[in-house]
């Protein structure tokens, strides 16, 4: 009988940890926020983020109105949250600053334009950092 419970105990185990592997840390659901960023040609981008730390600092920039760069790499495709453009943030990489050095600014049609070139001399890694881009209001996801 003791064995048979140990067995069920490490199923039961393995059962909690493939579902806290696949949810994240507490067994909470990995929950994404978007929020708008326009730039100087007022042009609109829509931003994932899902850690919820940069949520709230993201929604305490949109509510204060406080000017922050957004700094992260981009990734040469679209998204379903933001179908006008070919490329988007990879979330797990976006920050934000006070300051970012000109290598990484560009508007963001000029990013559209110019995709193929990303990488190399022009956004460096891939890093995009849109000094007049400003998050100007959470949006629901699509």
């Amino acid at each position: 009988m003791r064995s048979m419970t140990a067995k069920l105990g490490a199923l039961a185990a393995t059962a909690l940890l493939a579902v806290t592997a696949q949810t994240g840390p507490a067994g909470a659901a990995e929950e994404a926020a978007y929020f708008n960023m326009r730039d100087i040609t007022r042009s609109d981008f829509v931003i994932k983020l899902t850690d919820p730390a940069k949520i709230q600092e993201a929604r305490q920039i949109v509510e204060t109105g406080e000017r922050k760069i957004v700094i992260g790499r981009i990734v040469k495709r679209s998204a379903d949250y933001n179908p006008r453009w070919s490329f988007h943030y990879n979330p797990d990489t976006v920050q934000f600053a006070e300051a970012a050095i000109e290598v990484c600014d560009a508007t963001t049609p000029y990013v559209e334009d110019h995709l193929d070139e990303a990488g190399g001399a022009f956004l460096p890694g891939l890093y995009w950092c849109p000094w007049t881009g400003m998050l100007t209001a959470e949006v629901t996801a699509p």
